[in-house]
């Protein structure tokens, strides 16, 4: 199934389960991120805005990857593949990326060479601001991430020094309404300000 069926299909099956959605995460006391800032790095170019870490997001489960894809589309974050995280350090330049931790546990450097590595275990989500460089050092076997980006934001990968072109089209990238997890009342709307 190509990631345009697939990212219909849950918004499909979403629909009309947002009570449910929201008592998944805790509506009553929202998860507040770790926020990291990252300075350009090299050719990395990073973003003024902070990476998000929600450290044990949702509750593991059997069902969790498709937990998570049904709460990123109701938030407006509609999911668009399944797999874990390129062993290149690279950085997208026409999107925000939401990382939802479905399975298994890596690290992860954030920022480009000698960055901030992080540890995520699944049930953490990452939100990483266009720009943002990151790369698995190491996972273990069974690792599984969901990757979602904001309604009609299609990502690319970047792998070296972005042009000035490409620097100005960055800074238009609009900011999402909503955090992939809690929606507009959520913590991405306050701290991406």
């Amino acid at each position: 199934m190509d990631r345009r069926k697939f990212a219909a299909s849950l918004v499909a099956a979403s629909l009309g389960s947002s009570q449910v959605l929201a008592s998944k995460v805790g509506n009553s006391s929202p998860p507040n991120p770790q926020q990291l800032h990252l300075k350009p790095n090299g050719w990395m170019p990073n973003s003024p805005l902070p990476v998000l870490l929600y450290r044990s997001a949702l509750p593991s489960s059997a069902n969790l990857a498709a937990d998570m894809e049904r709460i990123f589309a109701a938030n407006g974050w509609p999911p668009q593949w399944r797999n874990g995280v390129y062993a290149f350090h690279h950085y997208h330049s026409t999107a925000h990326e939401v990382l939802g931790f479905a399975a298994g546990h890596a690290d992860l450097m954030l920022g480009g060479e000698g960055g901030e590595t992080v540890t995520v275990h699944a049930g953490d989500v990452l939100v990483l601001p266009t720009g943002t460089g990151h790369c698995r050092i190491s996972a273990s076997h069974d690792f599984l991430v969901i990757g979602a980006y904001p309604e009609n934001e299609h990502w690319d990968i970047c792998r070296s020094t972005a042009s000035p072109e490409t620097l100005a089209s960055m800074r238009k990238i609009r900011f999402p309404q909503s955090d992939p997890l809690t929606g507009s009342s959520g913590a991405l709307p306050k701290l991406w300000i």
